[in-house]
């Protein structure tokens, strides 16, 4: 398996704890009757620790198609570079990074690593081309 399918199986992988963590955080502020719940009404906010994981968790979903199409594209048109391998490895241990540091709260450093997550998807995209 190359380089790139590998961190794209990785990011799966670390999506799928992302939203176990954040899922967690939401049932002990609102209560494993609200989870079992239809969900119908309004949710009480969530804050703290668990507001932050579900927002890493958002973002992460909103960045992870873009990486797993440039990746996929990338092997589908046989380009594997040095430039691929780099950007797909720049997205993830950048969004594996972007986890504690965002739940931990820390601003400008949850900033940077983020943008360097999307460092990595630019140069797979730019190697496409």
């Amino acid at each position: 398996m190359s380089t790139e399918l590998c961190m794209l199986v990785w990011s799966v992988a670390l999506g799928l704890v992302q939203i176990a963590l954040a899922a967690s955080g939401s049932v002990v502020q609102r209560g494993l009757g609200w989870a079992a719940s239809s969900r119908d009404g309004e949710a009480r906010p969530l804050t703290g620790i668990a507001a932050r994981l579900d927002r890493a968790r958002g973002n992460f979903l909103e960045t992870f198609p873009l990486f797993a199409v440039a990746v996929l594209a990338a092997f589908a048109l046989n380009r594997h570079t040095g430039m691929t391998v780099l950007g797909a490895q720049l997205y993830f241990w950048a969004r594996l990074a972007y986890l504690p540091v965002y739940a931990a709260g820390i601003p400008y450093l949850r900033t940077l690593i983020w943008a360097i997550s999307l460092i990595g998807i630019v140069m797979l995209v730019a190697a496409l081309f």
